[in-house]
C-alpha cells in the first residue's frame, strides 16, 4: 500500500507510529496519524498551522480525549504479559536488540492500525486518485482523514476549533489538481 507514498508521507506514516509508542498506545488511530503530519514538514502540516494547529496542542487534546474515552496508555502490556506466561522475556529480547542494531531498532508491540485509521488511509488513495496525482503526500492524508471524518482525529481538530470544512477546501488549494497536457499540447509547444 505504502509504495506510491513520497518520503514525506512515509516519514508521516512512521512518526505516527512512534508518536503511538511513545503515548503508550497498543494502537496506531486517527489522532496518531493527525499527529504524525502535524510533526512532518509538507503540505499537510503548513496547513493544519494555517488552521491554527500546533503540534503540541494537538497532542495534549489528544492524550486529554483518550484518557475521557477510558484508553489506557499500556503500551502493549497484555501482549508482553502473554509472552511472558510463555517464558518469553521481551525486555531481554529489546535489550539485545538495541545493543546489536542501536537503540530503538526492536518496538513491540508495533501497534495495529484501528478500523479508522484504515479507512482513512483507504480514502487517503482515493483522494491522490481524485486529483489525478500518481504519489500520495501528506495532504492526500490529511484530506483522507478528513473525509474519514469519524476517528479521534476529527475529535481533536473539533475540540482544537478548526472548521473541518474550511481545512479541507484550503488542503484542496494547496494540493492543486494535477495538469493533464495532451501529447498534441506538448507536440505544439515543443515539450
Amino acid at each position: 500500500m505504502f509504495d506510491r507514498f513520497t518520503a514525506l508521507a512515509k516519514r508521516a506514516v512512521v512518526a505516527s507510529q512512534d508518536t503511538a509508542l511513545h503515548l503508550g498506545h497498543d494502537f496506531i488511530g486517527t489522532e496518531h496519524l493527525l499527529l504524525g503530519l502535524a510533526q512532518t514538514a509538507g503540505t499537510a502540516s503548513e496547513v493544519l498551522r494555517a488552521h491554527g494547529v500546533e503540534l503540541a496542542q494537538a497532542r495534549d487534546r489528544t492524550v486529554r480525549l483518550l484518557e475521557e474515552a477510558g484508553v489506557v496508555a499500556d503500551g502493549g502490556q497484555d501482549a508482553k504479559d502473554a509472552l511472558a506466561s510463555l517464558g518469553i522475556d521481551v525486555a531481554e529480547i529489546q535489550r539485545r536488540a538495541d545493543d546489536t542494531f542501536g537503540p530503538g531498532a526492536f518496538q513491540f508491540p508495533r501497534p495495529p492500525y484501528t478500523p479508522h485509521a484504515k479507512k482513512a488511509l483507504e480514502l487517503t488513495l482515493r483522494e491522490a486518485a481524485a486529483l489525478g496525482h500518481e504519489e500520495i503526500d501528506t495532504e492526500h492524508m490529511l484530506l483522507g482523514l478528513l473525509a474519514e471524518g469519524e476517528g479521534r482525529a476529527t475529535q481533536v481538530l473539533t475540540a482544537l476549533g478548526v472548521d473541518t470544512a474550511a481545512l479541507r477546501e484550503s488542503v484542496l488549494r494547496a494540493a492543486k489538481p494535477a495538469v493533464h497536457r495532451s501529447p498534441l499540447r506538448r507536440a505544439v509547444r515543443g515539450k
